[in-house]
């Protein structure tokens, strides 16, 4: 299922919106750090039924960076919002991965009255700023806003983190190395250190008082987002489902297919494809 991208105005960024815009159960799904509508087309499981929408934030996929300052979890939580909002999404399910988790998590504790439940993929946030997992994402940033490109580069590739994710974490490393060759290498950048030394503002009593279905994955061999944030993530909101799937690492077709039937069975469950406005 496609989804022909529109364009929603916030101050003067222009994000790229998409939205499908037939289907009974409306969800909001939101693109990891540096990832965009694609990457949420390979992990969340389109189908005739559901109404899934998804903003490329500031300065990731095809939507501008815009002026205001400075890049956060909330900023890109009040984007989306004004886009559910715009679409006339009273009530959805709020999911996403790794920065979009913390997006939906935000969503879910912000506004309770609207988010029906929650999806978590691969959470690279418990509740504090600055997790040690993120600060990969800083080092990288700062590389590229202090050094010419190649150079950047260079030195990241033949650092200690470098060393350590080739062995622990290849998938992760890919993805890292991948920033330097970034059209909007600058001002990404801007994004990557704000962000990984972020937090999604919500407080571990909020998440426990969360009274929604709720379902968490989690993977091995990925230092960015731990197996153990996962876990600690669906001990925390009651009665949250957790499920365990195959490392992108390992397979990386295993990986999505397994993460797409474990979003879509749990959908099914809790919301039968039902219509919820």
């Amino acid at each position: 299922m496609s989804a022909a991208p529109t364009t929603m105005l916030r101050d003067d960024a222009a994000l790229r919106v998409f939205d499908t815009e037939q289907g009974r159960l409306p969800v909001v799904f939101q693109h990891g750090l540096g990832g965009d509508a694609a990457q949420v087309a390979q992990n969340f499981p389109d189908h005739v039924s559901r109404r899934r929408l998804t903003v490329e934030c500031r300065a990731q996929g095809g939507s501008r960076a815009g002026s205001k300052r400075p890049f956060s979890i909330a900023m890109f939580t009040d984007d989306v919002q004004a886009a559910a909002d715009a679409a006339g999404l009273d009530r959805f399910v709020a999911g996403g991965i790794s920065m979009g988790a913390a997006i939906a998590l935000r969503l879910a504790a912000r506004h309770p009255d609207r988010v029906l439940g929650l999806v978590l993929v691969r959470p690279a946030w418990v509740f504090d700023a600055a997790p040690p997992n993120m600060r990969p994402y800083v080092e990288v940033a700062e590389l590229i806003r202090s050094r010419p490109l190649d150079d950047a580069r260079e030195a990241f590739a033949s650092s200690e983190t470098a060393a350590r994710f080739r062995s622990g974490a290849p998938d992760n490393l890919a993805s890292l190395l991948g920033f330097f060759a970034r059209e909007n290498a600058a001002v990404f950048a801007e994004v990557m250190q704000a962000v990984a030394n972020d937090e999604p503002g919500v407080v571990r009593a909020e998440a426990a008082g969360l009274a929604i279905p709720t379902l968490v994955i989690g993977s091995g061999i990925d230092l960015v987002h731990p197996l153990a944030v996962a876990r600690e993530l669906a001990g925390t909101i009651p009665d949250a489902a957790f499920a365990e799937v195959t490392p992108k690492a390992t397979d990386k077709d295993r990986h999505f297919a397994e993460i797409r039937a474990a979003i879509g069975g749990f959908l099914d469950r809790n919301f039968n494809n039902q219509d919820q406005s």
